[in-house]
């Protein structure tokens, strides 16, 4: 079709105007088949001489006022055409003219918007290093009730631990029993009960998620965070079982040189408690500005369940009516948990965890 075509001749009614861009969708992925991209493009949508701009002008300005609407939206119908072309391989393109067949069983293609926030990343590969020891991932609500928080995990109400954990209450609360009030979860704990509430041993579980406190926001503290927990229950489960676990952990995450050693800690739900350090990746353990010197970070606390957890999971399931499954002298099991950002702020060597907030493009393309 050449381009000085003079509608006028032709006439503009339906049937007409049908048939000329039939022709010219026919014209478009024949020149897509057989013309380079970029040469597609400039013959089609050239700013000055392109095929699409030289006809609509050509024929727009000579139409009948009643026939440009009609006119318009071929126009708009051939651009997309043309757009959609572009943006298509050409690989693709001749096959679907074909009528090639398509495997409608093979994954589609994806676009990623971005990269994962390092937060995110992080958090994806303290969960991966677990799920390749057997754990399975679980979740739970970031508003909890007083009882999977603090009651069930041996924090008793007045009871002064209570004090480590401050947390964010939920207004008008106060008609309600102190176990059912409603709070923003200040660990993930809550989910190892809820686990332990809906199935009986063995428990191999690792907790992500955003926990809230009320603390003020400092260079290494956040009203917001995250945690990694974890909770393994079985019979005949021992410290050791614990301390080999978290080993294993943490030099996957630092590197197969880095050493564990374990303090004795308080946490009102294990017993015996433990904090656990690992030897600074910056300095080998020889002292530096970061380990203040000790060639040792502290990294998270883990312990024992205690039996007063196991008795208020009994209890629970036999409020529930379901059966005891968790007797103290029959059943062990260790619980763990580590702080996201503190993990992410030393393998990246981030002084201020206000950063992983900021949006600032500046610091997060740097992960990219």
């Amino acid at each position: 079709m050449s381009d000085d075509i003079v509608l006028d001749e032709f006439g503009y009614d339906e049937p007409t105007l049908d048939k000329l861009f039939e022709t010219l969708k026919k014209e478009v992925i024949s020149s897509s088949e057989n013309y380079s991209q970029e040469a597609f493009k400039l013959h089609w949508l050239g700013r000055k001489q392109g095929r699409l701009k030289v006809l609509s002008e050509a024929w727009l300005k000579s139409a009948p006022p009643e026939a440009r609407k009609p006119l318009g939206i071929r126009f708009n119908q051939l651009k997309q055409q043309i757009e959609a072309a572009l943006e298509a391989p050409a690989t693709t393109t001749r096959a679907a003219q074909a009528g090639a067949s398509i495997d409608i069983t093979l994954p589609g293609t994806t676009r990623a918007p971005g990269i994962p926030h390092p937060l995110l990343k992080t958090m994806q590969e303290i969960v991966a290093v677990f799920h390749h020891l057997g754990y399975s991932t679980n979740l739970g609500p970031q508003v909890e009730s007083d009882f999977y928080n603090f009651e069930a995990l041996n924090f008793p109400p007045n009871h002064p631990a209570r004090d480590t954990q401050d947390t964010l209450v939920i207004a008008s609360q106060q008609s309600r029993p102190s176990r059912d009030r409603l709070l923003m979860r200040t660990h993930t704990s809550p989910v190892q009960i809820r686990t332990m509430i809906d199935q009986p041993p063995p428990v191999r579980i690792v907790i992500p998620g955003k926990v809230h406190r009320n603390d003020a926001a400092d260079a290494t503290h956040s009203p917001i965070f995250h945690q990694v927990e974890g909770l393994c229950v079985d019979t005949n489960i021992t410290f050791s079982d614990l301390k080999g676990t978290l080993d294993h952990a943490m030099k996957a995450l630092f590197g197969s040189a880095v050493k564990t050693r374990f303090f004795p800690s308080f946490f009102p739900f294990t017993e015996p408690s433990a904090d656990v350090q690992i030897s600074c990746i910056f300095c080998n353990g020889k002292g530096c500005r970061k380990c203040k010197h000790s060639g040792w970070i502290e990294l998270l606390g883990c312990g024992m369940v205690d039996p007063a957890v196991f008795a208020a999971i009994d209890e629970q399931r036999a409020a529930q009516g379901k059966s005891p499954a968790y007797n103290p002298e029959k059943i062990t099991g260790f619980a763990f948990g580590m702080g996201v950002e503190r993990i992410a702020m030393i393998q990246h060597g981030i002084s201020d965890i206000g950063h992983f907030y900021s949006g600032d493009m500046r610091f997060l393309e740097q992960f990219a």
